[in-house]
């Protein structure tokens, strides 16, 4: 599941937004101190510039041994208290750090929510399994919502509202993270560990290991309980393996699984717009999704009108 990206401007309807917040962003420490569950790798975080052959020149961030929250809070004046937990994609190898994260926070801010980027462990540790989704980012994650819904006060967020949103395999984190809220992957650390770790909502963005590999049936090992909050799904359909990507029946077929289950859900399928389109504004079919999200979470009640 591929390895591409867009530059910093973004356009959300008619309007024109820097990359991310005015301020600068807050960062938090994921955990207070060993990261569970990690068997670490040589070398120090990293990034680079990558030319994708989608999108052009992006950010990349690789070599995360300690994970962090990345706050980007809108103006008070205009602040919904919705928040959405970002995950970038990158195969659970990379982070798409600017198309999939800031460029992300940017569209949220726009809108009145809070952007909050998980930079959860990558790339994968020895002994996971290669073609499979590996289990540490899992743990970050949980973490995650249980910190931000811990400190929602604090960061002007309503924590009936703090939903997620992931890109290719950060798709697929934001799915596991969804239906994975009865027990946590780790053993308890602290009082944070005692809030709940299952999110709201979740958006899911051409995510891969939805689909299983050769059967017409999800990922195995998804198990789909009965409270999972609401998901939306966006995929283009031109999508592909062979261009780094990831099939759209990897959406197709968790939107039936996710229907049969009774959960609340939507499903975008776009006849055309490949794989990254993160939330870029442009002439391809995918740029509605982020009108179409919003519209969504009106719909079921988890973005309150603009502040005054």
């Amino acid at each position: 599941m591929r390895q591409f990206v867009l530059p910093i401007l973004l356009l959300v309807s008619t309007l024109t937004l820097a990359p991310a917040s005015a301020a600068e962003p807050l960062v938090v420490d994921l955990w207070p101190g060993k990261v569970p569950g990690d068997v670490g790798i040589p070398g120090q975080e990293t990034s680079r510039i990558h030319p994708s052959p989608l999108v052009g020149p992006t950010k990349l961030i690789t070599n995360v041994t300690k994970p962090t929250l990345t706050i980007y809070q809108p103006p008070k004046e205009k602040n919904t208290g919705t928040a959405m937990i970002i995950c970038p994609g990158g195969g659970y190898w990379d982070l798409y750090w600017e198309l999939e994260g800031e460029e992300v926070a940017a569209w949220l801010n726009s809108v009145g929510m809070t952007g909050i980027i998980l930079k959860y462990r990558v790339p994968r540790r020895p002994g996971d399994v290669r073609g499979e989704p590996p289990l540490g980012p899992l743990l970050d994650a949980q973490r995650a919502v249980s910190v931000v819904r811990s400190r929602a006060a604090e960061w002007g967020i309503d924590p009936k509202r703090l939903g997620m949103v992931g890109f290719s395999a950060g798709g697929h984190l934001a799915l596991a993270t969804a239906i994975n809220f009865e027990k946590r992957a780790y053993e308890r650390i602290d009082a944070i560990d005692d809030v709940s770790c299952r999110p709201d909502f979740a958006a899911l963005c051409y995510s891969g290991y939805l689909k299983a590999k050769d059967k017409d049936e999800i990922w195995p090992g998804l198990r789909i309980p009965a409270d999972t909050p609401p998901i939306l799904l966006a995929h283009a359909n031109d999508d592909s393996p062979k261009v780094g990507g990831s099939d759209a029946e990897n959406s197709a077929f968790m939107y039936i699984a996710l229907k049969r289950a009774g959960v609340p859900v939507e499903l975008h399928i776009y006849a055309s717009g490949n794989h990254d389109f993160g939330v870029k504004q442009n002439d391809k079919l995918p740029s509605s999704w982020p009108g179409l999200c919003i519209n969504w979470l009106h719909s079921l009640d988890l973005l309150a009108p603009e502040s005054k």
